[in-house]
């Protein structure tokens, strides 16, 4: 039998400690800036701006998301007018998602508040602790879609 993992001493609960005090760091100064966006339309937003109109079978890849789940943030995000969904001009079966006029307003107005976010959460911490912590949680990345069975890191 092996010894017991002495969990507190891994990297794990540190990982989801820091995870949810980060979501709930940025949902709070959302908030107070009166911003009404959920991480994960504010990645969404983010993708858009960089290419917008994709396929929203594309999104779901892009965000990590199943198909419904994508979908039903798609839904709540149309619903806020921050997209809209329009048919593919050659292929009607699929659906390309746009960043509204809204949208994007939107997201130009969470950048500075996400800006001072950056700021505040790497405060005190040196180039070189941060360069070091991108690559353990690329590893960290890596190693988890590895034992997933996905070849593609």
């Amino acid at each position: 039998m092996s010894a017991p993992l002495e969990i507190e001493k891994s990297i794990l609960p540190w990982l989801g400690r820091s995870m949810k005090l980060t979501d709930y760091f940025i949902a709070d100064s959302f908030r107070t800036h009166g911003i009404e966006l959920s991480q994960p339309q504010l990645v969404m937003l983010i993708m858009l701006m960089k290419n917008n109109g994709q396929p929203q079978n594309s999104l779901a890849f892009l965000t990590n998301r199943n198909k419904a789940s994508l979908a039903r943030l798609v839904d709540t995000m149309e619903k806020k007018n921050l997209v809209k969904r329009l048919p593919a001009k050659n292929d009607k079966r699929v659906n390309l998602v746009y960043l509204t006029e809204y949208g994007r307003n939107t997201l130009l107005k969470a950048f500075p508040v996400l800006h001072n976010v950056i700021n505040t959460i790497q405060k005190n911490i040196s180039e070189t602790e941060l360069d070091t912590t991108v690559q353990v949680l690329k590893k960290i990345v890596t190693n988890i879609k590895l034992a997933e069975g996905n070849s593609n890191p």
